[in-house]
């Protein structure tokens, strides 16, 4: 095979979306960090803050679980399950607060059915297959046709789509969960403002994210992309 196949000019895409990636996980880390140290008024818990969300919403058959780790707090839809992290499940401040709401309002979006939550859900196995079998599809497409660089091109569009449709639903919880802090009392207003610039840092990575996956996405299309017309 020539030289210039393992040449990629194109690769200064992946670099500046690793630095986009690198700044905004700095940025989230830093903000929670100083916002751990602050302890709310209310004197509640991560975990008690959750609870009591979920039941102003009537929402009682979802269970909330300790989990290992930093910032690895998620809500489980298949077995409805609140998992909380180390750092939010029973931390008082301000911050694990907010993200033990953020997930309650992924907890809400499940519980009414919510369509871009929905729609990611649906899109989960698409975008799991995209992601490991489109780079592999492609390399075999330089080999039998380009075809298959097409279909793995393609499938790489499914992890994009992923990436976007994360976006609103990201978004959406976190707006509920600032308004649901100060509507239930979890909150005082100087409260919320702080919790606001956690979850406005943390939303910065899902940003980070799509952005990365659209940069690959640029870098296999003008890489493989024209092959066809080039031959």
């Amino acid at each position: 095979m020539p030289f210039f196949y393992y040449y990629d000019p194109y690769y200064i895409l992946i670099i500046i979306g690793v630095l986009i990636s690198l700044a905004a996980s700095a940025k989230v880390q830093s903000t929670f960090r100083k916002y751990n140290q602050v302890r709310s008024r209310t004197g509640m818990t991560g975990a008690e803050a959750a609870r009591r969300l979920l039941q102003a919403q009537g929402i009682y058959d979802v269970s909330i679980q300790r989990v290992s780790g930093n910032l690895t707090d998620h809500y489980d839809p298949k077995n409805k399950i609140l998992r909380l992290s180390d750092s939010t499940y029973g931390s008082t401040s301000v911050a694990a607060i907010g993200v033990a709401a953020h997930e309650c309002g992924h907890a809400m979006q499940h519980a009414e059915g919510y369509a871009p939550l929905s729609f990611r859900t649906a899109l989960v196995p698409v975008a799991n297959f995209g992601s490991q079998f489109s780079i592999l599809l492609i390399v075999a497409g330089l080999i039998f046709g380009q075809v298959l660089v097409e279909v793995g091109i393609l499938l790489f569009c499914a992890v994009v789509l992923f990436q976007l449709v994360t976006l609103p639903v990201e978004f959406n919880a976190s707006r509920r969960a600032l308004r649901l802090l100060g509507d239930n009392g979890i909150l005082y207003d100087e409260e919320v403002g702080m919790t606001r610039k956690v979850l406005t840092a943390a939303a910065l990575t899902y940003v980070a994210s799509a952005l990365m996956s659209i940069l690959q996405l640029l870098r296999l299309v003008l890489l493989f992309g024209g092959r066809r017309r080039d031959n």
